[in-house]
């Protein structure tokens, strides 16, 4: 989600210039419409999407429909849905086109088990390897967290918690790390999102805090602590999946 192609995203135009000022060229992109952003913003759009439940499993996804929806290029479209799936969040069928992946909580399950395995790794490393920048990074992704809460503002709990996990993955210094662990993110945050209905505001408030707990281990350069920490966020979420997939009451936790 966070990763763009190195190097120029257009070829360089040349400067005009008219009595010694530099004016703007008439052939140039604005930064905010470059095509790779654009790429990148009707991804994270529909990825968004998906893990809301607003495109639903089973939905078929029509290209034309999801360019006008997304006020964006078929190019941009086709791209996302590419990368959703390799994630495996949606099925392409020659003939049958293009549908949202079913929920599978059994998939999910065992996409948590990695991540209980890679996860909080990532967090140590992060630990070890974080600038400044990047604990900022952090602190600003949950800005607002307890409010949304309060608000059951879904949307922005998601977006604030694949911010927390990108930024974490990114402060790794760990590319390959970056590329396996966030789709299993993904994964998870579909199964989180159909269950946080039951979640309490004690619930959601307290699960917040667990994550702020990570973002100070790291600032601080603790890696063991750090470590800990995500162990302690993660483990709750495992136990609502095997609840979940056996039928079994599930403990309730809202981020992943």
């Amino acid at each position: 989600m966070f990763q763009l192609p190195e190097g120029p995203l257009l070829p360089e135009q040349p400067q005009l210039r008219a009595r010694g000022r530099r004016t703007r060229d008439p052939h140039a992109v604005e930064p905010g419409w470059a095509p790779e952003l654009q790429k990148a913003r009707v991804y994270e759009q529909i990825l968004l999407d998906v893990i809301l439940g607003e495109l639903p499993p089973g939905a078929r996804l029509d290209e034309q429909a999801l360019a006008r929806r997304y006020d964006a290029g078929l190019a941009g479209v086709r791209d996302a849905l590419g990368r959703l799936a390799l994630e495996g969040l949606v099925e392409r069928r020659p003939r049958a086109g293009t549908t949202v992946a079913p929920l599978d909580l059994v998939d999910v399950r065992q996409a948590f088990e990695a991540r209980r395995l890679i996860e909080p790794h990532c967090a140590a490393l992060a630990a070890r390897h974080a600038t400044p920048a990047d604990v900022a990074e952090l602190q600003s992704a949950l800005e607002g967290a307890a409010a949304a809460a309060r608000d059951g503002d879904a949307r922005a709990l998601v977006e604030m918690d694949q911010r927390f996990h990108a930024a974490i993955a990114r402060a790794t210094r760990n590319p390959t790390l970056a590329r396996i662990v966030l789709p299993l993110q993904h994964k998870a945050a579909r199964f989180w999102i159909y269950s946080m209905v039951e979640d309490t505001l004690e619930e959601r408030i307290a699960e917040i805090g667990r994550h702020l707990v990570v973002v100070d281990c790291i600032a601080r350069h603790d890696e063991e602590a750090a470590e800990a920490a995500m162990l302690n966020i993660l483990g709750a979420f495992s136990d609502n999946v095997k609840r979940s997939t056996s039928g079994a009451p599930r403990s309730g936790r809202a981020l992943s």
